[in-house]
């Protein structure tokens, strides 16, 4: 071989040593990439196993969240549908209780009404007394003046009966004695005209008669009997009868008189009781109510003392009543000369001494609160909730001390403008 050739195949072969120098190297570098390569891959998957480990993490605490939630909102729905049933319900006492105080209401206007009646009554018992007594002084005038008269008609029927009964024996025995005539007259006629073949007129004309013929006076006797009687004109038949029923009258009259005295006397005795029975319940409720004052007036004040008195102790039905108060480090005044917020303590130590000495299912306080300070707001407070046992207080308040103490709160929010909702807490 020529030393050229020798030289080109050297050359050649160290151009291909340098190539396979130079690819190892390159592949070297590639392998080193790739290991830096997978490390990054590595690291980014490590990385992406810690990132979906916690995002994990964080969707279970949000499942957890929401199942919260969720149990949240059903306990919320549950209360909200139980404060609502307790809310019918506490509807439905109110008016009961509401429908209860109208019909209590009605029926003390019907007593009232019925005492007034009475009292009425009573004032008008002498005015009908006496004009009773005057009827009956009249209608005693009228049955005298009707006995009386009575009595002379009774008196002039007898006589006039009497008369009568003569005159009727003494027409009857005219009768008699005409139709005896007649019947003489007859005889002789007959005998007149079989005796004497003459008749009796032509006899009378020859014989001298006596003027004076019994027949004609006795004709006569008749007509003035008959004429005296018809001059005696109608007879009250019904005397008696009018007499009867003036006393039956008179009876009826009595009796409603002395129904008319039994009502009064029992209309006044059972006045009497009222009034009395009245004084008595009365009198008792405003001694137990005097007392609860005292007591709840102390407690209030924290000391002091409060008093009620009667205005006119003569009359407890007709008496106003004057409280009188002390609250402590103050002289003893009038309940109308303490500061507004005294005058509230007051108010509220009377009305609770009413509860204690008559209790009601429910108590209604409007703003009471507002001018007390904190040491007699909870005092109020603690008052309350002490008588909340047997009575349920419905307090209005802005006091945050008297909301503390509240079982349930229900107020109005406006989240949105414009827009009220109603808002009910309940502390269990």
């Amino acid at each position: 071989m020529k030393p050229e050739e020798l030289s080109r195949n050297a050359w050649r072969s160290s151009d291909v040593s340098t190539a396979a120098i130079a690819d190892a190297e390159e592949a070297e570098g590639g392998a080193g990439r790739g290991d830096g390569a997978v490390t990054t891959a590595t690291a980014l998957l490590a990385e992406a196993r810690r990132t979906a480990e916690t995002e994990s993490e964080g969707l279970g605490e949000q499942r957890a969240a929401a199942a919260a939630v969720t149990e949240r909102r059903r306990g919320t729905a549950a209360e909200l549908r139980r404060m609502e049933a307790e809310h019918a319900d506490v509807a439905s006492r109110v008016e009961r209780h509401r429908l209860e105080l109208v019909d209590m209401t009605d029926r003390i206007a019907a007593l009232r009404q019925s005492i007034a009646n009475l009292e009425f009554q009573a004032s008008t018992v002498a005015e009908e007394r006496a004009r009773e007594e005057q009827e009956l002084a009249a209608l005693s005038v009228r049955l005298d003046e009707a006995r009386q008269q009575a009595d002379t008609l009774a008196s002039q029927l007898s006589d006039l009966n009497r008369h009568a009964a003569e005159v009727r024996d003494a027409r009857a025995g005219v009768e008699v004695q005409r139709a005896e005539a007649q019947a003489r007259l007859t005889f002789v006629r007959e005998n007149c005209a079989a005796e004497l073949n003459q008749s009796l007129e032509d006899l009378a004309r020859e014989q001298a008669i006596d003027a004076e013929f019994e027949l004609e006076m006795a004709q006569a006797r008749v007509e003035e009997l008959r004429a005296r009687i018809e001059g005696f004109g109608g007879v009250n038949m019904m005397a008696l009868e009018e007499l009867a029923e003036n006393e039956a009258r008179l009876l009826f009259l009595s009796t409603q008189r002395q129904d008319i005295v039994d009502s009064i006397s029992s209309t006044e005795e059972a006045l009497r009781e009222i009034k009395r029975r009245s004084r008595e319940r009365f009198r008792h409720a405003f001694e137990t109510n005097q007392q609860n004052f005292s007591e709840l007036f102390q407690e209030l004040f924290g000391g002091g003392r409060g008093e009620m008195s009667l205005i006119e102790a003569d009359d407890v039905l007709e008496s106003g009543i004057d409280v009188i108060a002390q609250p402590p480090g103050k002289r003893l005044q009038n309940v109308l000369l303490l500061s507004g917020g005294e005058k509230a303590m007051a108010a509220l130590a009377l009305v609770l001494g009413i509860f204690h000495y008559r209790p009601s299912p429910f108590c209604l306080l409007d703003e009471v609160d507002a001018p007390l300070d904190e040491a007699n707001v909870g005092r109020f407070t603690d008052k309350v909730a002490q008588m909340s046992a047997n009575t349920q207080f419905i307090v209005i308040t802005h006091n945050k001390r008297t909301m503390e103490m509240a079982r349930a709160l229900y107020g109005v929010t406006m989240q949105e403008v414009g827009v009220s909702k109603l808002v009910s807490v309940r502390f269990e």
